[in-house]
């Protein structure tokens, strides 16, 4: 199992930037996609963006596409999510996840989440 550790969390104005990281260590990366989950007070972890370790494709949310990217660094073996433009509705938990795509149908390794808190 990947260890993950997320930070980067805060508070933020409606209209700003925050930059999020997810440091992985345990195993190599190379066959993993890697992924941000969210979570606000009262709903449903939802899916906002993955990124294939090898090869760099990535997908997102509708939510998340034109505002947010992710990326990662190999030699740092860390995954960043960058938002831009938040709003008040990003309020939540950010959750990194990794999952192996030969063994894995589903993301089974989880960070502890980091509280992200934008104002109006």
């Amino acid at each position: 199992q990947v260890q993950l550790v997320e930070s980067g969390g805060g508070l933020v104005q409606a209209g700003g930037s925050l930059r999020l990281s997810c440091a992985a260590s345990g195993r190599t990366l190379s066959s993993y996609s890697m992924g941000w989950f969210r979570q606000a007070p009262g709903k449903e972890r939802e899916f906002v963006a993955r990124i294939m370790w090898t090869g760099g494709n990535t997908f997102y949310a509708d939510s998340a596409k034109d505002r947010f990217t992710i990326s990662r660094d190999s030699a740092k073996n860390t995954v960043y999510l960058q938002m831009n433009s938040l709003k008040p509705e990003d309020t939540a938990v950010y959750y990194c996840a990794a999952r192996d795509i030969w063994s894995s149908a589903v993301f089974g390794s989880w960070g502890q989440g980091t509280q992200v808190t934008v104002s109006s």
